[in-house]
């Protein structure tokens, strides 16, 4: 079967929606309804796309309008908690109701284009053909973090990213299976673990989603709202999943973001700890890992950069306590002293 069928007839689109009061909720709204329209686009059949609000007073009202608008499909969960949850209830839906080859996440605020959708289902439907496997995820990577986000988002994210690349191999080694990453690391050092913009593979979803939440000890935010896209890297990989990576598109400052409404230093130390955590890493491999990849970043050139990285790096130890011969203040320690 060709891409293009592929898409058209197989791939089932989810799109987690999140309106609180304390955004524009009217700009939001008219940006998913463009959104929906343009995947409308992309499938035959409006059904297989699937609205899923997280937490029936965010949104539900809008999402119900536009299902009749547009014919998509539409799930309410009751409460809110997280992106997370609110992805897995559409893709479990699209799963029990419609058997899709493939299920995209594309999120609510017209950042992931709909009309790149196809370059997913071509690259995975090659790779799955190459490589005679059922099991795939693709990330959409963006040429830059920093425009769409802002720059101490976008350095926070960077060490999260590398801090996940290394909790991946250290797995890796320790099961004794490679780690594959030849169709991510083409351009980059390191992957765009973080984009929203996924495409997963019928058997990659079932891995991933219709498995019990695995929380590794830490909060609800942490696993639902904060680690949710590395919950879905990490489980899909652990699961068999290899990981492949698609260029995307991406707005020059996100018009709509929830992002401001989160503790900054909480969000980004749990994109940390859930996966470390998780895959079960040594306190003293997480430590060195985030020091590593500290001194590095610009964040360390701006007074709020520093104080918000040394926050991270605080709550980081806070999780991973210092094992004996180690010194149990290596927050302070972040920056060489002479570059």
């Amino acid at each position: 079967m060709k891409a293009l069928e592929l898409m058209r007839k197989e791939t089932g689109i989810v799109i987690p929606v999140y309106l609180p009061d304390d955004i524009d909720t009217a700009a939001g709204a008219d940006l998913l309804a463009e959104n929906v329209e343009l995947c409308t686009q992309q499938v035959d059949d409006p059904a297989w796309i699937c609205l899923s609000v997280d937490g029936e007073p965010f949104g539900s009202d809008v999402a119900s309008h536009l299902a009749k608008q547009f014919g998509v499909s539409i799930r309410i969960s009751p409460e809110n908690r997280g992106k997370l949850q609110a992805a897995a209830v559409g893709v479990r839906w699209l799963l029990e109701n419609k058997e899709p080859s493939y299920i995209a996440l594309i999120d609510q605020d017209g950042d992931h284009f709909t009309n790149e959708l196809l370059n997913f289902v071509r690259t995975a439907h090659t790779i799955a053909a190459e490589r005679k496997l059922d099991r795939l995820l693709l990330v959409g990577r963006r040429i830059s973090r920093h425009r769409p986000m802002g720059f101490l988002r976008g350095e926070l994210e960077e060490l999260a990213d590398r801090v996940l690349l290394d909790a991946l191999t250290y797995r890796a080694a320790v099961k004794n299976r490679p780690l594959q990453l030849e169709y991510v690391t083409t351009l980059d050092e390191f992957p765009d673990f973080h984009s929203g913009y996924k495409l997963f593979s019928q058997a990659c979803a079932k891995d991933v989603f219709l498995r019990e939440p695995q929380r590794a000890g830490l909060s609800e935010d942490a696993y639902f709202r904060h680690a949710c896209e590395a919950v879905m890297v990490v489980e899909a990989l652990e699961n068999g999943g290899l990981l492949g990576s698609v260029h995307r598109t991406t707005v020059n400052e996100q018009p709509v973001s929830t992002f401001g409404l989160l503790d900054v230093v909480q969000l980004s130390s749990d994109l940390i700890l859930w996966p470390c955590k998780r895959l079960e890493i040594p306190s003293r491999f997480v430590r060195q890992w985030v020091i590593n990849h500290a001194p590095r970043l610009l964040a360390n050139t701006t007074p709020d950069g520093k104080q918000a990285l040394h926050g991270v790096i605080e709550l980081v130890e806070k999780a991973f306590p210092c094992e004996e011969g180690l010194s149990p203040s290596w927050g302070k320690h972040t920056l060489p002293p002479f570059v």
